[in-house]
């Protein structure tokens, strides 16, 4: 009785033990996926200064406007009560920060033929920049624009302070980002709405020769509103990238659209590309740079700080589209790079080009007598706004 129980035991033990091999077919070790091969790095030998030289267009920019504004002012102020008389002359290059006006002035232009006497500088500064966008992208964006400058200080101060940027939900941004082409719609319905007697009225009325006055004393006079408003914008400058520009500029959103129209791109090469991702990591746009093989987002400034990280020679740059049959190294076709002293040689000549041509040909400075202004500024505030097709 005991020799078959011990017996039943062994087959049943048996019989457990080898049932999975015989019920199961043989477990196959499954073919592990091998890890993306490592491309062999080239390190860049070429000298990087595009952001050193950048940066040097931002603070020449940023202190020309400081001292176009301060000109401006005790140009004003010798118009107001208490203000001392001076031979200095309304510097037209403060028009710059009225992009409405110059939008109008490009509209009484193309329908006129005829060139504006009231702000004509500020038409002038939008060809310009316009031209700028079109052939180097976003430029004035992050070369040129002050308030693009100092939001750029602002979050990179942030960086430093906190060791981090925010950055919102894909959606939410996609979103927000939607805001600034919706601003820019209202204006351009506004200003196409307006026929070329009805631009004409608008900017020889009270409202728009002194616009730049009233420009001025708003920032003067500063409402609590208005210094909640902006110290809201300010705050948010610091912890999420470009905030204003990214978000709520107008003006950014037109030259965005422009720049589609650019044969300048950012371009990479897949070949040589080793796929750090440092240039996706570096763009203030939060662009997938790393992803892409061109860059055609509106959201481009130019800014070239991809191009700056990239650790491989050849790989990120700049470019015009590649010639047909143009070969570079090893067979593998390149787009046409553009240097960085090229970017900057052309900005430069575009703006001091044609801001020189309207100083030149008499069409920079507005037509406006000095009494007439002796007679608006003091009452600058009082001035209602002329809507187009009112009779004054």
């Amino acid at each position: 009785m005991q020799m078959a129980t011990q017996a039943q035991s062994e087959i049943d033990l048996t019989g457990c033990a080898s049932t999975p091999a015989l019920s199961s077919p043989p477990i196959r070790e499954l073919p592990r996926s091998s890890p993306k091969q490592k491309k062999k790095l080239t390190r860049r030998t070429d000298r990087e200064y595009s952001q050193i030289t950048r940066r040097s267009f931002q603070a020449a920019f940023l202190l020309l406007n400081v001292w176009i504004g301060g000109l401006f002012y005790f140009w004003v102020r010798q118009f107001e009560p208490g203000g001392a008389a001076t031979s200095w002359q309304r510097p037209a290059g403060v028009e710059g920060w009225l992009p409405i006006a110059g939008l109008m002035n490009l509209r009484y232009f193309v329908l006129s033929h005829r060139t504006p006497e009231i702000h004509p500088a500020a038409m002038f500064l939008l060809i310009a920049f316009l031209a700028m966008a079109f052939l180097f992208r976003k430029a004035f964006c992050s070369w040129l624009c002050p308030v693009g400058t100092i939001s750029e200080y602002l979050w990179r101060a942030g960086l430093k302070i906190f060791r981090r940027n925010l950055h919102l939900p894909r959606g939410v941004d996609f979103v927000l980002r939607g805001l600034k082409y919706l601003l820019l719609g209202f204006f351009v319905w506004a200003v196409a709405s307006m026929a070329a007697d009805e631009v004409s009225a608008f900017m020889s009325s009270p409202y728009g020769i002194i616009a730049d006055v009233r420009m001025l004393n708003f920032f003067r006079n500063l409402g609590q509103t208005a210094a909640i408003v902006l110290g809201v914008l300010v705050v948010a400058s610091i912890f999420i990238q470009n905030f204003w520009c990214r978000y709520l500029c107008p003006y950014g959103a037109l030259l965005g659209i422009v720049s589609l129209a650019s044969p300048a791109r950012i371009r990479r090469n897949v070949e040589t590309c080793i796929d750090c991702d440092k240039c996706a990591k570096a763009c203030p746009s939060a662009l997938p740079v790393d992803k892409l093989i061109t860059i055609k987002s509106a959201e481009c400034t130019g800014c070239l700080e991809c191009v700056a990280v990239c650790p491989a020679q050849d790989t990120l740059n700049l470019a015009l589209p590649q010639i047909a049959g143009q070969r570079g190294r090893g067979g593998v076709r390149q787009a046409r790079r553009i240097p960085v002293w090229a970017m900057a040689a052309g900005i430069a000549a575009l703006f001091f080009g044609i801001v020189g041509f309207a100083k030149t040909s008499g069409h920079w400075e507005s037509a406006v007598p000095r009494a007439v202004y002796q007679q608006l500024i003091p009452h600058a505030d009082e001035v209602t706004h002329a809507m187009p097709g009112e009779s004054e």
